[in-house]
């Protein structure tokens, strides 16, 4: 399997499962509907989503599954500048087929949702309270956590160089990805929904935007820039905060 081709399935199962999850909680009819420990749920289905896909990818592409990872490593020397778009193009791509087969796993309960704000909810986020500044801080924090410590968790230094397979989270294993992403969604996740991910977000809203469903409200393209520059801006942020620790202090 080619480099993109993995980024792109990687991501797919990476939403199918992870947006999938939001489904089962806030869909009409679903086993887990109004489930007390939803929260929960959610934040540990999205972690082991994100071991599901470092699985699949990490032999092929190194596994960024994330334009957040792919940027990082590219400031860093470990993403050839050749690389970078596309990984970004594949991951998107596969975010919006993702979420898309999650809509068609799911058609009947949407069906029966009226709710359109959890319809919305079950393809990208939206913040808990609307403050422009507050969730674009939230989710540049909740980004510059995950580049931060995927930089350390490869000991600070991270080499392109005589390896055939660019890096990315597959470096670093998946079980402590895993774990990353979850402690994030719990620590930090309730203020925006933690995108921590540009292409997580946006492929699902666009096909939120597309798609023929029932009961929608509207894809929420007034906030989706904050999914988008937060998250590059605190992946952008760690790894000048990594090479201050590292080269200066």
């Amino acid at each position: 399997m080619s480099a993109l081709w993995a980024e792109f399935t990687g991501t797919l199962l990476l939403l199918l499962i992870g947006n999938g999850v939001v489904a089962n909680v806030v869909l009409k009819g679903t086993k887990a509907q109004g489930d007390p420990g939803s929260w929960i749920m959610i934040t540990t289905a999205w972690g082991l989503a994100v071991f599901v896909g470092v699985v699949v990818a990490g032999p092929y592409s190194g596994a960024h599954l994330n334009p957040v990872i792919s940027l990082g490593l590219w400031l860093d020397g470990s993403l050839p500048t050749v690389l970078l778009l596309p990984y970004m193009g594949a991951q998107l791509a596969g975010a919006a087929v993702g979420t898309t087969i999650n809509y068609i796993f799911h058609k009947p309960h949407y069906d029966l949702t009226i709710d359109g704000a959890s319809i919305r909810g079950s393809f990208c986020t939206s913040p808990a309270i609307p403050h422009t500044w507050s969730n674009l801080f939230s989710e540049c924090v909740g980004a510059f956590v995950l580049m931060f410590v995927v930089f350390y968790l490869t000991e600070g230094n991270i080499a392109y160089e005589d390896n055939d397979v660019p890096l990315g989270l597959g470096s670093v294993g998946a079980l402590p990805v895993a774990f990353l992403v979850w402690v994030i969604g719990l620590g930090l996740g309730g203020t925006t929904g933690y995108a921590i991910n540009p292409a997580r977000d946006l492929g699902p809203r666009i096909m939120h935007q597309l798609l023929p469903i029932k009961n929608k409200i509207d894809s929420g393209w007034h906030y989706a820039w904050i999914p988008i520059v937060g998250p590059l801006s605190g992946g952008a942020l760690a790894y000048f905060a990594k090479e201050f620790l590292l080269t200066t202090l």
